[in-house]
């Protein structure tokens, strides 16, 4: 070994420090996707024993649809339940229920993702290249021994890393409905709008006449009679005590005529 070139030894540490860092960049740009869907999550927490998410208020979320292009599975809560919760307008502003996503893939599945890891990839290339380069020059058979080995080593090392490129699709549950991404913002502003066009249609007996441009059943009546009762009921009305007798507190019934 003492009869080795030098190059030869600086082109394998490159090699092995490239691959090094490719692998710590990997490692880097998964730790922050780690973060970041736990700040997206805010503080919800994933049972993967029942494919649901537990919100803060120990409310469940379960899967509502499945977005085939991006691989992702969304979770919504009630709407229900949402909407009377006393700490929504920390959680979300949606009227259909607080939605969650979830990758279905495993690391790297975004394409944020995807291209932390073909910075990875890029580096072992490099890494790769030299001391292949380095082989071309003329080397006795133990620094090219020395060089293959290195070589196969950084190829060996560096499988985890393209290993996504030969990965299968994983899969999802049938009874889930397949929707894509503008499918789903569709449908949800169509359950908004329905839900702000639902209004009761119970009032009380107390409120004003209705205007003199649409008077109604009710106009007409109080316009034939100024003096009719507007807090008028279908079994009565309220009026004060008149006439001789001693007037009492408060109201006495009479018959609607």
């Amino acid at each position: 070994m003492s009869g080795i070139d030098p190059s030869v030894w600086f082109a394998a540490g490159y090699g092995i420090a490239l691959l090094l860092i490719a692998h710590l960049l990997d490692k880097l740009a998964r730790r922050t996707a780690q973060r970041t869907v736990e700040w997206r999550s805010g503080g919800f927490r994933y049972h993967a024993g029942h494919d649901a998410w537990v919100c803060p208020e120990d409310q469940w979320l379960w899967p509502d649809s499945f977005d085939p292009d991006n691989r992702v599975m969304r979770y919504r809560a009630s709407p229900t339940v949402c909407n009377a919760c006393p700490v929504k307008e920390s959680c979300t502003t949606s009227g259909n229920g607080r939605q969650i996503s979830r990758n279905v893939d495993p690391w790297p599945s975004s394409e944020a993702e995807r291209f932390h890891r073909g910075i990875a990839c890029a580096v072992v290339v490099l890494g790769l290249l030299w001391p292949l380069v380095t082989m071309i020059t003329n080397h006795t058979a133990a620094e090219l021994t020395v060089l293959t080995a290195v070589t196969l080593a950084i190829a060996a090392g560096s499988w985890p890393l393209w290993s996504h490129l030969h990965r299968s699709p994983a899969g999802f549950p049938d009874h889930v409905r397949i929707e894509a991404l503008d499918d789903t913002i569709a449908r949800q502003a169509a359950g908004t709008s329905s839900a702000a066009r639902r209004r009761a249609t119970y009032q009380s007996d107390l409120r004003p006449g209705p205007s003199a441009a649409h008077p109604g059943a009710r106009g007409r009546e109080q316009a034939e009679n100024p003096e009719h009762d507007r807090f008028a009921t279908r079994w009565g009305s309220f009026e004060e005590n008149a006439g001789d007798q001693e007037p009492l507190s408060g109201w006495s019934r009479r018959k609607n005529k």
